[in-house]
């Protein structure tokens, strides 16, 4: 293989190594902390300043703003924060991730030779120990020793270029083109999915010599455009609420390294003229353009946000007839918070599903209407088809190392699902069936039959709309209405049940042929009513008022 080969292969390896370590960094973070950080940043949001500081706080410990701010953009889609505090928290995290880049940039040559140390030890506490935490301090040590490694063999290979006349004649060319430079750094970022990789690379050749710091800065600009990209292309396809936040932040980059490419001269030798290090020059360049886009953007940040809400206003979605998931991202997968998010999102679409299969039925029942009945099928297999994605989703999400809570949130979310999926068999399997009978029979009900039958089908439509948010918020006081909702529906249940079985002693044949039906037709509510409702008992149970909730219920009846 000729030298030239070996130079790239040795450089792609040196590469590839290098953003697998980022990425075991950032995993074993977000897996062992992430649901804490998201805590600390929800009760940092009161104003800008303190949001700010959080998301620069936050994101020095996860070493990634684009795993904060898929955190940040979730709040802002579920409407928990104000579109200007969550674009502080970005600005922030900027600032923290500019900050964990540099300390890491600078530092890695002198602590390079610990990256054994670092590989033995992660492999060592990794291994020894089941504990969640733990093994995943054990994954984050082996994932600062990979990198430190990958940085000592980009080094290595790139110094056969500094004699290389096509290398040197390229980067002439990114130097004289700073917008050519802007755009290839941008595309860096993107297409490793990380700043801080991006920023190790470039660092790795002004070691080397093979890279001047007046190209550099150029390359650095466009690594800080395109930090804001991994956040935008993983919401691109979720509703707008939750695109504008990263649009924001990646519109107020854009802005600033577009200012900043006719100054670059300038502040290429104002920094050159106080730092003589290279690396340490394009560390202070790297800080110094956050620091200046936070304290233009942070006073503005209303304003840039009231743009973006312009140029992505909300809209009905009447376009979307919910034919398949669309929010189950695998990229999240390393972010649980995102990727629950993402879920959850899923799982009230897969509830607005059955709303309708419902709410089609009800209709055919009341009116003997069996054209629309046609459709409950084709709806039941969009059912079944979420339940499928959205269950393989958290299974790929679980294989992949969680907390307990995690856990049991992945838990309940499959339970819910399945309860959802046998919930809409029920509609297309019995219950639309026994419309469509007693429509080709001619069967008719008494006024106070269809009456009941209105009111149970009214409360089970009730528990649909409340039951994905009693999952997804964890709200006791909404899951005890939920229940209490079931006690009422089985308390009328058995009310009419007991009226229409003393009735029945003297019905005639037809009557009691319609009287059947009627008692299968509210059987099938029951069945899918208490489908619905096993949303509340995740939520109770974690709050230890399942078991009271219960009794009582049971108290209610021995009452009666």
């Amino acid at each position: 293989m000729a030298p030239g080969t070996w130079v790239i292969v040795n450089l792609l390896g040196g590469i590839a190594l290098l953003l697998w370590g980022v990425r075991m960094v950032r995993t074993g973070i977000m897996r062992a902390w992430g649901d804490r950080l998201q805590r600390f940043i929800e009760a940092n949001l009161s104003n800008r300043i303190s949001a700010f500081a959080s998301g620069t706080a936050a994101t020095l410990f996860l070493q990634s703003s684009t795993a904060t701010a898929l955190i940040v953009t979730g709040l802002s889609a579920a409407g928990v924060i104000s579109g200007a505090v969550g674009l502080a928290v970005l600005l922030g995290a900027d600032i923290g991730s500019a900050l964990v880049t540099g300390l890491i940039s600078a530092t890695g040559p002198v602590i390079v030779g610990v990256s054994p140390l670092l590989l033995f030890a992660g492999y060592v506490t990794f291994s020894v120990t089941s504990n969640f935490r733990p093994r995943n301090a054990g994954r984050i040590m082996m994932g600062l020793g990979l990198m430190l490694l990958a940085l000592k063999l980009i080094v290595a290979a790139s110094q056969p270029l500094r004699e290389a006349s096509l290398f040197h004649s390229v980067l002439q060319s990114i130097s004289t083109e700073p917008l050519l430079a802007l755009l290839s750094g941008a595309a860096l970022t993107w297409m490793s999915y990380s700043s801080l990789a991006s920023i190790l690379l470039i660092t790795s050749f002004l070691i080397g010599g093979a890279l001047a710091p007046a190209a550099a800065f150029a390359l650095i600009l466009g690594i800080n455009l395109g930090a804001g990209l991994p956040a935008m292309s993983s919401t691109a396809g979720q509703p707008r609420s939750a695109r504008r936040l990263p649009a924001a932040n990646l519109a107020a980059r854009a802005f600033m390294a577009l200012a900043m490419i006719p100054a670059l001269p300038w502040i290429a030798g104002e920094i050159g003229a106080r730092v003589a290090d290279p690396v340490w020059q394009a560390v202070v360049f790297h800080i110094g353009f956050n620091v200046v886009l936070a304290i233009v953007a942070l006073p503005i940040a209303g304003t840039i946000m009231n743009m973006i809400e312009r140029l992505l206003p909300d809209v009905a979605d009447q376009a979307d007839t919910l034919d398949e998931p669309r929010y189950l991202d695998h990229r999240a997968l390393d972010t649980p918070g995102a990727a629950f998010s993402n879920a959850q999102t899923e799982t009230v679409r897969m509830t607005e599903l059955l709303d309708r299969m419902f709410e089609i039925s009800a209709h055919a029942l009341r009116t003997g209407d069996l054209q629309s009945l046609k459709t409950v099928k084709q709806l039941d297999d969009r059912v079944n088809n979420y339940h499928g994605s959205i269950h393989a989703y958290l299974a790929a999400l679980s294989e992949s190392g969680l907390s307990e809570e995690e856990e049991r949130l992945a838990h309940d979310t499959m339970l819910f699902i399945s309860n959802l999926e046998h919930a809409g068999d029920i509609i297309h399997l019995s219950l639309s069936e026994r419309i469509s009978s007693k429509a080709k029979l001619s069967i008719e009900f008494s006024p106070e039959q269809n009456a009941s039958l209105n009111h149970l089908a009214d409360t089970v439509q009730a528990s649909l709309k409340m039951a994905a948010g009693v999952l997804s918020s964890g709200d006791v006081a909404a899951a005890r209405r939920l229940i209490d909702q079931k006690a009422a529906f089985r308390s009328h249940e058995n009310t009419v049940i007991e009226e229409h079985f003393r009735d029945t002693r003297q019905a005639r044949r037809d009557e009691l042929k319609a009287g059947a039906l009627y008692i299968d037709l509210i059987r099938d509510l029951h069945q899918i009513n208490s489908h619905i409702v096993s949303a509340a008992y995740p939520v109770l149970d974690e709050a230890g008022l399942l078991r009271e909730t219960r009794v009582r219920n049971k108290q209610k009846k021995a009452a009666k």
